[in-house]
């Protein structure tokens, strides 16, 4: 699971963060090692190995935890929200990790979002929920295949029908949930 707020152990550093579920799990040391040092590398933090969190920019710790998450080989991964946080360009460089990641392991990714485009960029299917309760209301489809990109979602119309279609969707359970409240 990869949470919004990072997620990291702050006494711990950013290569004991990735081996920690390893290590739990009683893995032999080194293929704890291989998978920590590979997942560094994936995401870009291999020269930052040694440091402790309150050294790392808040991006960076969204990458510990995404090494973490991949490095423990789970069939499913849950992310809840786990760029939220970030500027922009960290945001689409983590997005990219991710998707470059995801090319190689094909593991099934459930990944929560309040972003459109995020959605629409990063998955397969998106499914639409009520505001109260929460229930699924809608399950769209990506047609563009990958890569994509930003610009390409914008540019090709079927995507920016269903853009526009899912914007109406959500508009309108925003709008009937303040009624309710």
């Amino acid at each position: 699971m990869i949470f919004q707020q990072n997620g990291v152990i702050p006494w711990m550093t950013v290569k004991d963060n990735v081996a920690f579920g390893l290590k739990m799990r009683r893995l032999p040391s080194a293929l704890v090692k291989e998978r920590v040092d590979y997942y560094l590398h994936k995401v870009g933090l291999s020269q930052f190995a040694n440091l402790y969190p309150k050294e790392l920019s808040g991006g960076m710790k969204q990458r510990v935890s995404i090494a973490r998450a991949f490095a423990n080989d789970p069939e499913i991964l849950l992310m809840d929200e786990p760029f939220a946080a970030l500027d922009e360009q960290n945001k689409f460089i983590l997005q990219e990790e991710l998707l470059n990641i995801w090319g190689e392991t094909k593991k099934t990714v459930l990944f929560i979002t309040h972003s459109i485009d995020e959605a629409m960029m990063l998955g397969d299917r998106t499914i639409l929920f009520s505001a109260h309760p929460g229930t699924i209301v809608g399950d769209k489809r990506m047609e563009l295949p990958r890569p994509r990109t930003t610009a390409g979602i914008r540019s090709d119309r079927r995507m920016t029908d269903m853009f526009v279609e899912i914007w109406n969707h959500l508009q309108k359970e925003v709008q009937r949930s303040r009624e309710l409240s």
